[in-house]
């Protein structure tokens, strides 16, 4: 039953999202690219803010901070280099019967009883069993730890024999005829020239950060800067990914919000646990709630190979708990494959010392498209007692700032309405709307997240004041109609 529910709060966000023009299924009108994905005029907008705002505060606020722009498309030994090529893998499956293809940690596990052979049934995270044998087990328990119930009584046969995983079936069929699982590589090929034989091959980058770590020397050479000191960059990735979904959760086009912070190697643990409060506290910067982020650090089997320490942000999806952004003690690995295959010296010369140091680096990548999924299902009410949909966005990331309405088509309140809404644009995104009743056109904008209404009525006329509503309260009080724009501007800083 949750699952079910999850679901319907999922599609209700995608189907708010279509409705007013935040996002739309791409090449729709052809049957539409699966998990890909169009922003529309007001997504475009909350997407832009969402960039602005993550520029302003690691960028263009910092001393320590500069910024660059890599091109998508990279020599292919920058992969070799970073281990991609190696080691960026999926593994695989095919499904005999049904010719599904999955990857092999989202198959469907069958958990079997010694004793009387009862079978429970776990499905990409849920467990699936009969309403009375269900008080035996903790779903989200067992959903992130499947193992904590092995060798655990069976609720059927009363511990009389033990619980053990013993089949792996295909997710869509349940069939258990698989072949074995093989290694998938996750970067998209495509050719560079006008030939297409082998040596022409590069990769589509599936992250930002290799365009940081190979232009480090450039950097440190032209922006002359110190040490601690990091390079941040907002860009598109592509992965081929097997599993996609959740709406824009996981695609195969994505855009990444990447900061690499370098530092003193013996440094690296008080910079990571610093930039892991910074970037938690970041998003309640941007309104998410509170109750609906938490921190997780990796466990040590978990992380890298290189890695000294790695914490992801979190948020409470409608479908679970997921990575928002992670926060990875990156240590000086990067730098010293490039310094391998490439045999420059990318380094920093301290004058202090006279010596050369390889950072290390303290990364924060963050996604563009999973920052505004969680802004927008966080954001999302339904408020019963009013009976209206509302996106709760903060001022500052919502599309549209506030709607200029006459009351009536006549007596003069449109032009009078038009007037301030063409002092307000030249401020802020303001939006004219004189079609349908005023309560319609309230709604329309809860549902599009614009916070502030201005309403143009019969006073008015009178004494020159207009409405001004709040969304989320619905208060409403007079204000000047020639003092809009500064009352506005106070309202949304």
């Amino acid at each position: 039953m949750a699952k079910q529910v999850k679901n319907e709060q999922m599609d209700k966000l995608s189907s708010l999202c279509k409705r007013r023009g935040f996002i739309f299924q791409s090449s729709e009108i052809y049957g539409g690219l699966a998990s890909t994905w169009d922003f529309g005029p007001l997504g475009v907008e909350l997407k832009r803010h969402v960039k602005n705002l993550w520029w302003q505060d690691l960028v263009v606020s910092r001393e320590d901070v500069v910024g660059m722009d890599a091109s998508i498309l990279m020599h292919p030994k920058v992969w070799e280099a970073s281990g991609h090529v190696e080691n960026f893998h999926d593994p695989l499956i095919d499904c005999k019967n049904c010719k599904t293809r999955f990857r092999a940690d989202k198959g469907t596990f069958y958990f079997k009883c010694s004793e009387c052979n009862l079978n429970f049934r776990v499905n990409n995270g849920f467990l699936e069993m009969k309403d009375e044998f269900k008080k035996y087990f903790d779903a989200e328990l067992f959903a992130e730890e499947p193992d904590h119930y092995k060798s655990s009584d069976c609720p059927h046969c009363g511990g009389k024999g033990t619980v053990d995983a013993e089949i792996l079936a295909c997710p869509k069929c349940g069939s258990a005829d698989l072949s074995d699982a093989r290694q998938f590589n996750l970067m998209f090929k495509t050719h560079f020239g006008a030939s297409e034989d082998s040596a022409s091959e590069i990769y589509l980058r599936p992250e930002t950060a290799q365009g940081i770590f190979v232009n480090f020397d450039n950097v440190i050479n032209t922006a002359r800067i110190k040490l601690p000191f990091g390079i941040g960059q907002i860009g598109k990735a592509f992965r081929n990914e097997i599993t996609t979904g959740n709406f824009i959760f996981r695609s195969r086009e994505f855009e990444q919000m990447e900061l690499e912070y370098f530092v003193k190697p013996e440094e690296s643990q008080k910079w990571y646990e610093y930039w892991v409060n910074e970037r938690f506290n970041w998003y309640k910067k941007l309104g998410v709630r509170a109750e609906n982020l938490r921190l997780r650090p990796h466990e040590k089997e978990e992380l890298a190979h290189y890695a000294k320490g790695c914490t992801d942000v979190e948020y409470k999806f409608p479908f679970g708990w997921s990575e928002l952004e992670g926060i990875a003690d990156r240590q000086t690995f990067d730098l010293d494959q490039h310094i391998k295959a490439s045999g420059k010296k990318l380094s920093y010369f301290e004058t202090e010392t006279n010596t050369r140091i390889v950072p290390a680096v303290v990364e924060s990548s963050a996604g563009v498209d999973r920052t505004i999924l969680t802004i927008l299902a966080d954001a999302y009410w339904e408020d019963d007692e009013h009976n209206r949909v509302v996106l709760r966005l903060n001022p500052q990331l919502a599309p549209i700032k506030v709607a200029i309405l006459p009351l009536v088509n006549r007596d003069g309140m449109p032009d009078i309405a038009e007037n301030i809404f063409h002092d307000v644009k030249k401020h802020m995104a303001a939006f004219f709307d004189q079609g349908g009743s005023i309560g319609r056109r309230y709604r329309r904008q809860d549902e599009a997240g614009t916070p502030f209404g201005i309403t143009v009525d019969s006073q008015t006329l009178e004494d020159g004041t207009v409405t001004l509503r709040e969304r989320d309260t619905l208060e409403q009080i007079r204000i000047p109609g020639d003092n809009v724009v500064t009352i506005l501007k106070e309202k949304i800083a």
